[in-house]
């Protein structure tokens, strides 16, 4: 291999090294939902911790540290939805920059 083909490559790596960080940072706030009177990161374990628990009410602490009750149900469906629709969007811009590559 010449040195033109070397630096070409390892460009190419870093744009699309860089191009993930992005992706990742675009849409880890869209993970965020606010709900209430807290502020809730959706996520496997919240998500899971909710399907686990059976009882209507729960109290949680949210993202600032402070307990909060809330209706599981509610809060389950919400953070379901934002996390489902976030994940489709970023798999799609995801397999975008595979084919890319």
């Amino acid at each position: 291999m010449d040195t033109k083909t070397l630096i070409a490559d390892a460009k190419a790596r870093f744009s699309h090294n860089a191009a993930k960080a992005y992706l990742k940072d675009k849409y880890d706030s869209k993970f965020i939902v606010a709900d209430q009177g807290g502020l809730w990161r959706a996520n496997l374990e919240t998500i899971n911790f909710l399907n686990a628990v059976t009882d209507e009410k729960v109290i949680l602490i949210d993202t600032f540290d402070n307990p909060v009750e809330v209706n599981r149900q509610d809060l389950k469906d919400k953070l379901y939805a934002a996390y489902n629709v976030s994940m489709n969007s970023w798999h799609q811009e995801w397999v975008e920059l595979e084919n890319k590559r």
